[in-house]
């Protein structure tokens, strides 16, 4: 829609109205350069935030309490039901992928919302239908069928399709609202992050009140009805802000200009083997203002834009030859390649922190559901409800930093807190922390399960003894992911903005699989993972964990040491500067 109106739109009374309140790189819903004044800043942001907020409550009401549906209704095995929920949210945050490949390559990021989030309420309303129809559930103590599985599976995983193509574009469209070249709407963009987070957080803390408790005492058709309408109204309120967004044009597909920089350096890797070129010697099709300086780093990626006369030209549209981008690419696009290379060894190593992640939504909530849940009276809360200490923990850890720790960094030190790579070293410590403190709740929930009747239903043990897990985790969440988010946005080059938070949640999906993974290894290889949680060794699997955690921390400090020199200090590498100029 917008996007055919970017290329074809009339020029109307902008032209010769003075250029002083146009923003240049982002056009209005009709095609022409955005109106600073009439379009984006927060009352569009706020709108992008919105539909985040819903998202959250509809993934997280259906994630949180999954594994008490699929252990009490589907009658699964809890090593099963915990791979169930793993592979789902994994798979949402891998479609993130797929979701940006979509949004840079044909769809825009407005359009890519509107239809995943409407993908998202329609999966959700079938769940709802899935629950309420007595033929998709199995009877008292028969095993689901592959039907009923089959049912849910494809209600899951449509609402994954909608999640991962919705989260995939939502941050950069909200980003896309301010101009970073204006200095206000440069800081009102970094107050953008700390509120999108805000979002994600009461999204999911309402998910795991609210939502929670209805599945629970109402009943989850009606539960995921809500989740469905909420979604509904959201996309609604979301088109309503059409005409007052500040739309990007595409640069086209990151991946493809990424494999075109591959393909490119590996026909010509000869040129390369002589030694290091001279940057003067290399192709540049770019303004002077718009280049990427030549680094000396991953120099066999230079071989793309060395220049080897005819053999790199095609016919162009207009019947001029022009460079091939298979053959011949610009320095500055092999310096955006080289930028996500540098990213890649933190990347890899933040991967596991949601792998412990996953235990809080799985494991932790079958804990819970065999412990003394009781508060006032008889008043019992649900056992996925527990996970508002976990969601608590993110909430004060954000307000405690934002308003106590960085000013008072900013009057002793001048600094404006910690980095984003402090910051992730942080979460991943704080995240080995959860899982020891789990591993020893764990070892005394079990003392007393053995010593309780064999059909006692509920242990004589208080629930809250899991809070410090939920809360060692959840700290170390608002750290990690603010950091992940701020240092993949800020180290990509500015046309691969929605592919760096791809990756971003790429790594959150990986940790998911890599739980199923784990889960499945440790199951088949020990004892430890039996079919109720009872007859397990829960806390060893916690402290594999812990000892996994410790020495993917000590790698992590490894990549981010050699990470550091790109940041922005004074002797930072230029192209590294550059790129968060673009950014």
């Amino acid at each position: 829609m917008q996007e055919e109106k970017m290329e074809t739109g009339a020029r109307p009374s902008w032209i010769g109205a003075g250029n002083g309140n146009l923003v240049h790189d982002a056009v209005d819903y009709h095609g022409c350069p955005a109106d600073r004044s009439r379009t984006g800043s927060w009352v569009a942001a706020a709108l992008v935030l919105g539909i985040e907020l819903c998202e959250r409550l509809a993934t997280m009401g259906i994630a949180v309490n999954l594994v008490t549906y699929l252990t009490d209704t589907m009658h699964l095995p809890s090593a099963e039901s915990a791979n169930v929920v793993t592979d789902f949210m994994g798979t949402s945050f891998l479609l993130c992928l797929l979701g940006g490949f979509l949004a840079d390559s044909f769809l825009g990021r407005f359009l890519t919302i509107a239809i995943f989030a409407l993908l998202q309420a329609l999966g959700t309303g079938l769940l709802a239908v899935s629950t309420t129809v007595r033929q998709l559930r199995p009877g008292p103590g028969e095993a689901a069928t592959g039907l009923q599985m089959g049912v849910l599976y494809a209600c899951l995983y449509l609402i994954a399709l909608g999640t991962g193509g919705l989260k995939s574009s939502v941050s950069g469209f909200g980003t896309d609202q301010f101009d970073e070249r204006d200095d206000q709407e440069r800081a009102a963009m970094g107050h953008f992050f700390n509120r999108f987070f805000f979002f994600i957080s009461l999204g999911t803390l309402m998910a795991v009140t609210v939502l929670v408790y209805v599945q629970d005492h109402v009943g989850r058709s009606w539960a995921y009805g809500i989740c469905s309408a909420c979604m509904l109204l959201a996309v609604a309120v979301f088109l309503s802000g059409t005409r007052r967004y500040r739309y990007k044009r595409s640069a086209g597909s990151p991946i493809v200009h990424i494999l075109q920089v591959l393909v490119a350096a590996a026909r010509k890797r000869g040129p390369i083997k002589r030694g290091p070129l001279a940057a003067a010697a290399l192709y540049e099709d770019r303004q002077e203002d718009e280049r990427i300086p030549h680094t000396a780093q991953f120099l066999c990626l230079d071989a793309a834009a060395v220049m080897a006369g005819e053999e790199d030209n095609e016919i162009g549209t207009v019947g001029r030859q022009a460079p091939n981008p298979w053959k011949l690419c610009s320095v500055s696009r092999v310096e955006e390649v080289k930028m996500v290379a540098r990213l890649m060894p933190v990347w890899a190593t933040t991967i596991l922190f949601w792998t412990i992640y996953a235990q809080m939504i799985t494991f932790s909530v079958e804990q819970a559901t065999t412990m003394d849940r009781r508060m006032v009276g008889s008043f019992e809360i649900p056992a996925a409800s527990l996970t508002v200490f976990f969601v608590g923990a993110i909430m004060l850890t954000l307000a405690l930093y934002d308003r106590i720790f960085i000013p008072l960094c900013r009057i002793l030190t001048g600094r404006q807190g910690f980095t984003s790579l402090e910051k992730i070293g942080i979460g991943l410590a704080l995240s080995i922390a959860g899982m020891a403190a789990a591993a020893v709740c764990e070892k005394k929930r079990l003392a007393v399960a053995a010593a309780a009747s064999t059909d006692t239903a509920v242990l004589p043990i208080s629930v809250f003894m899991l809070i410090p897990q939920f809360l060692l985790v959840g700290a170390g969440e608002a750290f990690i992911y603010t950091g992940q988010l701020d240092f993949f946005i800020t180290r990509s080059p500015k046309g691969m903005k929605t592919m760096s938070t791809g990756l971003f949640l790429a790594t959150l999906s990986l940790g998911f699989f890599l739980s199923s993974a784990l889960v499945s290894l440790v199951k088949g290889a020990t004892t430890w993972l039996g079919d109720t949680i009872n007859h397990s060794r829960l806390d060893y699997f916690y402290w594999l964990l812990a000892v996994l955690g410790a020495v993917n921390l000590a790698a992590y400090l490894l990549c981010a040491m050699w990470a550091t020199p790109a940041a922005g200090s004074s002797k930072a590498d230029p192209a590294a500067t550059a790129a968060d100029e673009k950014c």
